[in-house]
């Protein structure tokens, strides 16, 4: 025998209970997500402080193995951050596509040039270089205890962007690294960009593609699109978001034309909007 209940209900009534039950799904949905992205950050932050705390006896073997063998002490530094960089980018829930690996350098140096949204752009980019690649970077994080140990031993620069003078010094010594193999990643913009929209780039300035004309490098172009999603968009919270990054064809300086040359920074820029607006469909 089967027996049927009926509950008659008014329509406010259904729609009281239809707000309420969305409410409570969208609430609980919510604190998920905040309680996620707040572990994300606490575990996030653990990992550096740890890592930091052990790289100083390492750094102690790297004095060591520098004096046997440079260029192992340098790969070693390299291969080390690379893999912090990597569980930084796994515990922040990142995916990541990657667009024309073969134009990461390997045997010759290059100067990348990319657009900056986020502090990501560092992470996930120089987990994936495959020989010394220094950073061009501002002059505060060079105070970060046991990293700017790190920072010095892998050819990074510190910018003061306040004085010009600091800054052809550093595209003299960014050509003579690039001229003893190390390649250099800079971001012509000068800064983060924070407007929210990452196709808004500013203008790159002329004076970084300096460095490749010195060393006769080639410039490869490096586009980032949606890794402000992981952390800037919603401080102080990590959340996982798809980010792609692509590496553009390597373009020699000398092929340029005149015109192209007076305005190498329009040039470059132009080709890594063209990179995020045709990536874009892609995240």
């Amino acid at each position: 025998m089967q027996v049927c209940v009926v509950f008659q209900i008014s329509l406010p009534q259904a729609e009281n209970f239809c707000r309420h039950a969305s409410f409570q799904f969208l609430a609980k949905h919510a604190c998920f997500r905040y309680n996620d992205s707040m572990i994300r950050l606490i575990i996030g932050v653990l990992f550096v402080v740890v890592f930091l705390i052990v790289s100083i006896p390492i750094q102690l073997v790297e004095l060591i193995v520098k004096k046997i063998s440079p260029n192992a002490a340098e790969m070693s530094q390299l291969r080390i951050v690379q893999w912090a960089f990597k569980v930084l980018i796994f515990l922040s829930g990142a995916k990541v596509t990657l667009i024309g690996e073969e134009n990461i350098a390997q045997d010759a140096p290059v100067l990348y040039v990319g657009n900056h949204q986020s502090f990501f752009d560092i992470i996930i980019s120089y987990s994936l270089m495959k020989k010394r690649t220094g950073y061009i970077s501002k002059q505060t994080i060079g105070k970060v205890p046991v990293l700017n140990v790190y920072m010095k031993r892998m050819h990074c620069l510190l910018l003061d962007r306040s004085s010009m003078a600091d800054g052809f010094k550093m595209i003299s010594r960014a050509a003579s690294f690039v001229k003893e193999g190390v390649s250099i990643f800079i971001y012509p913009e000068g800064t983060r960009n924070k407007s929210g929209d990452e196709t808004n780039l500013a203008p790159f300035h002329d004076g970084s593609f300096l460095i490749a004309s010195r060393a006769r490098c080639p410039v490869v172009p490096v586009s980032f699109n949606n890794t402000e999603a992981l952390f800037e968009r919603h401080l102080p919270f990590l959340r996982p978001a798809h980010v792609v990054v692509e590496f553009g064809k390597p373009v020699s300086m000398d092929s340029l034309d005149r015109e192209q040359k007076r305005h190498v920074g329009e040039y470059f820029r132009n080709i890594v909007l063209e990179m995020i607006l045709k990536n874009q469909k892609l995240v």
